[in-house]
């Protein structure tokens, strides 16, 4: 065990961090302590009020799109990067967008899904070599597009 003189020593080091890191002014330890108390609930507010500027910015956003559908795609090197969003989930949505990259010869490399309301998808396709070359990122847009609303219209 320590020795008592080290350890009001290293209680001693450890409320001088204290009082540098809260900006307290106080000498006394109980006055650092109730200075930090009140620097903790000052950092609690201004989260809270994060993360409610936070969450009405994203209501704001989805809001916009929440009545809407829609496909990005975007060509890269050898393949695509493909957005699906959806403000509804339709049964076999996903399913007919998969069917899509592979009528259109294109291997899907690494994909993220969330079919919970509202659907999204993102995903990074190859060409195949001999099926998909020169296939032009507007065509696979639209297809998309008419998968989504096969599956809209079906339901």
């Amino acid at each position: 065990m320590l020795p008592k003189e080290q350890r009001r020593s290293s209680s001693h080091d450890k409320l001088q961090l204290l009082r540098s890191d809260t900006d307290s002014h106080a000498q006394s330890s109980t006055s650092i302590l109730l200075d930090a108390s009140k620097y903790i609930e000052e950092l609690k507010h201004k989260i809270k009020d994060l993360v409610e500027d936070n969450n009405s910015c994203l209501r704001s956003i989805t809001g916009d799109r929440m009545n809407q559908m829609g496909v990005t795609v975007q060509a890269q090197e050898k393949g695509f990067l493909v957005r699906v969003f959806s403000e509804k989930s339709y049964p076999d949505l996903l399913v007919s967008i998969l069917r899509v990259f592979e009528d259109l010869g294109i291997d899907v490399l690494d994909a993220r899904v969330s079919c919970i309301k509202p659907f999204r998808l993102e995903a990074v396709g190859r060409e195949v070599k001999g099926r998909a070359e020169g296939i032009d990122s507007e065509v696979v847009r639209e297809a998309m597009l008419q998968a989504l609303k096969n599956c809209r219209e079906g339901d």
